[in-house]
């Protein structure tokens, strides 16, 4: 059983690490803070987007992770990304990406935005599927 394995042979999308942003969030810096410096930061997004959720506010979420996710494609193209193929869990600057196109599937659920919400699914599991099982385990 191939579950997982990249059957097209489309090579894997690894974004740079994010050196500044997890040093500035290390040192305690809130998350408001680090997207303000750091706006092409789809983790600082990401960030954002849960504390929202996490506060009820699902409109706000909603925004803060579809512009973690539009800052993720982009971050995606420069490193090669052709829309399509697998951006691992694994590899640890992937995950603001993938965290705020998670936060951006939960809040089109909330607000129930049903097509969003699948098409956000099929993304997440295509990017790789742990992503979600490893998101939800945090």
């Amino acid at each position: 059983m191939n579950i997982g394995k990249n059957l097209l042979g489309i090579p894997e999308t690894l974004l740079p690490e994010e050196t500044d942003v997890l040093a500035r969030l290390a040192a305690g810096d809130e998350a408001v803070d680090v997207a303000a410096k750091y706006p092409s930061s789809s983790l600082a997004w990401a960030l954002l987007a849960n504390d929202a959720h996490a506060e009820g506010q699902i409109v706000e979420s909603y925004a803060y992770a579809r512009v973690g996710y539009h800052r993720g494609l982009d971050a995606l193209r420069r490193a090669g990304w052709k829309g399509q193929g697998p951006v691992p869990w694994r590899h640890e600057p992937n995950r603001g990406f993938l965290r705020a196109l998670y936060a951006l599937g939960r809040a089109a659920a909330a607000i129930g935005e049903s097509e969003e919400v699948q098409r956000i699914a099929d993304f997440l599991n295509d990017s790789d599927p742990a992503a979600k099982a490893a998101i939800e385990a945090e």
